[in-house]
């Protein structure tokens, strides 16, 4: 029962007279975060027979729903830099260019990217691509209401009515944030 007291005593010493310092409160105001937020953008599916109608191979237009990411003023007000991440599966035999025309809430052009996705020829066939947006670049993604994909069939095999595969997109947007 001594050493019990002895011990208590100790560390009711060692509390009272342990080291403390002043508390800064001002130090809240120079805090920085620095989040990052993923969120899917837009995805299709599009069947090889979606490229040819009544015989004749076409370029297919895809239109997306409303972009709205950076729809609310906190998201547009603190983004620092944005990257937008672009994954094509094409399981066709045919290569293609893949336009993603970014449209204001006029349905005006913003931005375009191009990509090239190369025909399958029978082994797994992802296309990825990353586009990273900073100053003006970031200014005109934030004005982004639509994304409209504009899918061009390249020299190759013929496409029917019968033809086989798809051409798959599935796209992503990396915000990084700077609050102060």
């Amino acid at each position: 029962m001594k050493v019990t007291q002895t011990l208590l005593g100790f560390f009711v010493l060692l509390f009272v007279l342990g080291c403390s310092s002043d508390l800064d409160f001002d130090q809240v105001n120079d805090l920085e975060l620095q989040p990052v937020v993923v969120a899917n953008v837009a995805s299709f599916d599009a069947a090889a027979n979606q490229f040819v109608n009544n015989g004749i191979e076409q370029t297919v237009a895809i239109a997306t729903p409303e972009v709205g990411v950076f729809n609310d003023s906190f998201l547009r007000d603190n983004v620092s830099k944005a990257e937008l991440f672009f994954e094509v599966n094409n399981t066709i035999n045919r290569a293609f260019t893949l336009q993603m025309v970014f449209l204001d809430v006029n349905n005006a052009p913003l931005t375009t990217i191009q990509m090239d996705i190369p025909a399958y020829a029978g082994t797994p066939n992802l296309t990825p691509f990353t586009k990273t947006f900073q100053g003006t670049d970031l200014i005109l993604l934030k004005q982004t209401k639509r994304i409209a994909f504009i899918v061009a069939l390249l020299p190759g095999p013929p496409l029917t009515s019968t033809s086989v595969g798809n051409l798959k997109l599935r796209s992503s947007v990396t915000a990084y944030f700077d609050i102060k």
